[in-house]
């Protein structure tokens, strides 16, 4: 018997599509638009064709501005990761203390970006911060605004405080899904905690595991409003990321050509690392089926 196929469901997902095409394929197209045009106001455009583009590639300030955006990234990942899988292994897994570690562990995640800036541009501050008065009495050197390293700590502790309960979350997650069987069967062979871990714990958790480094890895990637707030993009431009950058471009120097080339890369860049983590992802998935 032929099987018969019903496409009326589509009509669900038009109204999100329309959607999505009104808030994001539209202001793409203007973005686009402007990177191969130059414009002197007046909404008189003239064809640029790939200049901001080259121009973009070669200029020294966006090398710079990538080189600490990696760094920034690659800081991250290395201590939020192995610090949330730490926090996910030892948290409880039944009871009323689970359910207390789960609501604590979510707490940060509910605050607003611009709000984890304030608390910390307030909190690190010599004068009135408790971290920064703290550190000046027992004779620490600490201010952010002014030393370059200071502001580096102060806008990775920042990041590992809000978001390593992300990958807490989705570590524990992942843990709660082994079946008690496993614990069992290598409690009986007499397996040490380091192999329970890698042979039972790490392999269940590699799908959450990339789902974890793909989200981190993306929103460090186009960090904007906490390190802004904190230190505005100082001192000098010791923490003036990608997406720091392009702002000032944009607004600060109304460069829109610039800036819209500029953007039109940094969107590039994203997308490619997500569909690698996604193709990794996908395969990953393949091999667990067989």
């Amino acid at each position: 018997m032929e099987k018969t196929t019903n496409h009326k469901a589509w009509f669900l997902v038009l109204p999100v599509l329309f959607l999505v095409a009104f808030s994001a394929v539209i202001p793409l197209m203007t973005v686009v638009n402007y990177s191969i045009q130059d414009t002197f106001g007046n909404n008189k455009f003239f064809w640029a064709g790939l200049e901001w583009f080259s121009e973009t590639l070669a200029s020294e300030r966006i090398h710079d501005a990538l080189g600490r955006q990696i760094l920034f990234s690659a800081i991250i990942l290395a201590i939020e990761v192995p610090l949330g899988i730490f926090i996910a292994l030892n948290m409880p897994k039944k009871g009323i203390w689970a359910s207390v570690c789960l609501i604590l562990m979510a707490l940060p995640l509910l605050i607003p970006f611009n709000v984890v800036g304030t608390i910390w541009q307030i909190f690190g501050r010599v004068d009135i911060g408790l971290l920064g008065h703290t550190l000046e009495k027992i004779g620490i050197d600490y201010n952010y605004t002014s030393d370059a390293v200071d502001a580096w700590i102060t806008v990775v502790v920042m990041d590992v405080w809000h978001w390593t309960s992300l990958v807490a979350l989705l570590s524990y997650a992942g843990l709660q899904s082994i079946p008690e069987a496993y614990y069992q069967a290598a409690k009986i062979d007499q397996a040490s905690r380091w192999s329970v871990f890698r042979f039972i714990e790490l392999p269940k958790m590699q799908g959450v595991l990339l789902i974890a480094i793909l989200l981190r890895f993306m929103d460090s990637f186009m960090i904007y409003t906490e390190p802004f707030v904190v230190t505005g993009g100082g001192p000098g431009n010791s923490t003036t990321f990608l997406s720091i950058d392009l702002v000032k471009m944009a607004i600060g120097q109304f460069d829109l050509g610039p800036a819209a080339a500029f953007s039109i890369i940094y969107f590039l860049v994203i997308l490619l690392v997500s569909w690698v983590f996604y193709t990794v992802m996908t395969n990953l998935d393949k091999r667990e089926r067989v």
